[in-house]
């Protein structure tokens, strides 16, 4: 796992488009949800561990929902594409990611520790005042799109059901996190961020809403 600076270039060849990529995300809860580190090793440990050979970015923070889009409507995952774009070198980049499976690892721009309420509100304490206890924070990558199941899914699909066979795996993950969000924080689940409806991540945190009560 290497680092992706994030630098534009005066001029570079046409690259990869953002349609070849999927943005895929772990979300849990916790007490503080926007969260860096400086360990790349450990996020490309971690994206081993939930998207596994497939090539493509880890992003180095983790983030409340509402920051994972800009006033502008800009995502971290397309942020994440334009640091990539950004490189000279991206055309070989990407080469990597789609021939070797590689991944890497990009900062994102501290623009995004801003928080952007999106018309979907009802993440807010004024809607709902569980999630100022128990905080949602969400995990992204981005994915070279790829017909193989991801790790995640290739985990559950393995266990069939069965949650004692599922639990090495969750406890796993849960202690792979742990670098950029220590305890008291744990993952609910795996999902895929759609920009058209970015609804359905709030949806995954409102259907465990009544177990925190």
């Amino acid at each position: 796992m290497l680092p992706v600076p994030d630098t534009t270039p005066a001029a570079a060849p046409i690259g990869p488009s953002l349609n070849d990529f999927a943005c895929f995300y772990l979300y849990g809860l916790t007490n503080h949800p926007y969260q860096q580190s400086t360990d790349l090793a450990k996020f490309g440990e971690l994206y081993a561990l939930a998207i596994g050979t497939h090539g493509g970015l880890g992003i180095a923070s983790s983030f409340h929902p509402y920051q994972l889009v800009n006033p502008a409507g800009v995502s971290v995952w397309y942020a994440a594409y334009a640091q990539l774009y950004a490189q000279p070198n991206r055309l070989e980049l990407f080469a990597e990611m789609t021939l070797e499976k590689a991944a890497f690892v990009v900062v994102p721009p501290a623009s995004f520790a801003e928080f952007h309420v999106w018309p979907d509100s009802r993440l807010t304490t004024d809607e709902n005042p569980i999630f100022g206890r128990f905080v949602p924070f969400v995990l992204p990558f981005l994915v070279r799109k790829n017909p193989e199941a991801l790790r995640w899914d290739a985990e559950f699909a393995a266990a069939d059901g069965d949650k004692d066979r599922l639990s090495p795996y969750l406890k796993e993950v849960n202690q792979a996190i742990k670098f950029v969000q220590p305890a008291p924080a744990f993952v609910l689940g795996f999902g895929e961020f759609d920009e058209q409806q970015p609804e359905q991540l709030v949806e995954k945190f409102l259907s465990c809403r009544d177990l925190l009560l």
